[in-house]
């Protein structure tokens, strides 16, 4: 690689990440101001500590991104494969109805939720965000799990219910652990897409009941403080670690399909 095209990747990579380092150097600041020089503290995630507010907010965003990653993949899952192993009326169009909804944009998407939990008489709240949240996930479970299935060789269950396996065993037996990289990389991105969710949070949450993307939105709009500098940090840290273990598991499962 030449000389400037190092130059131009240099750029790319400081246009991308130099608001993200400076927001982590800002958590670790002992000035509210944002002045120079940085002098090192801890004093901004110490009163993190104490934002009833926020740390309730995260409580929810985790129990709500808990929920949704175990109810999406075991709904995503089955969807995906049903539809890889199975022939039924409707199939494909079953197929091209899953996957649109993630390029629908999420302030429409959270509209419509609105609109038919209100209809619905479902309402606003902790069981509304969850449903949300999971019919958000849903299809990026269907892709991931699809995209396993799809490397996954249906000969050994074929050759194991040949040698007297029932169905069920077979699947339990050979399936499933040769699928578990795929599912769990699955709960991984629907846990990450509902942690980050904020405009259909936005418009299920309720007074007193609210997610973390949400209480960030309206503690910038009182006054930025550096405390949402430290809890993004945390997010940042928590997100990039899920992000490694996605990496890890996506790896391990196509080395695993390959043998």
């Amino acid at each position: 690689m030449t000389t400037l095209g190092r130059g131009f990747l240099m750029l790319v990579l400081v246009f991308l990440y130099a608001p993200i380092v400076v927001m982590i150097a800002m958590a670790f600041n002992t000035s509210e101001l944002y002045t120079l020089p940085i002098v090192p503290t801890l004093h901004w995630f110490e009163a993190l500590s104490v934002n009833d507010k926020l740390l309730n907010a995260s409580r929810n965003s985790v129990l709500i991104a808990l929920v949704t990653a175990v109810l999406a993949t075991a709904i995503g899952g089955l969807a995906s494969l049903a539809l890889a192993r199975r022939s039924f009326r409707g199939r494909s169009l079953l197929q091209l109805l899953l996957l649109p909804p993630i390029a629908i944009p999420w302030l429409i998407t959270g509209t419509a939720m609105l609109v038919f939990f209100f209809w619905t008489g479902i309402g606003r709240g902790l069981h509304a965000m969850i449903i949300g949240h999971v019919a958000l996930a849903i299809p990026y479970v269907v892709l991931v799990v699809g995209t396993g299935l799809k490397t996954l060789r249906a000969d050994l269950e074929e050759a194991a219910m040949s040698l007297g396996s029932t169905p069920i065993h077979a699947f339990f037996s050979i399936t499933l652990p040769l699928l578990a990289p795929s599912l769990i990389a699955a709960a991984l991105f629907a846990f990450a897409v509902s942690l980050d969710q904020f405009v259909v949070s936005y418009f299920l949450a309720t007074p007193g009941v609210s997610t973390l993307p949400v209480e960030i939105y309206s503690s910038i709009r009182k006054g930025f403080t550096p405390e949402i500098n430290a809890i993004s940090t945390i997010l940042l840290v928590s997100s990039a670690t899920l992000f490694l273990v996605f990496a890890v598991l996506t790896k391990m499962g196509g080395e695993g399909e390959r043998r």
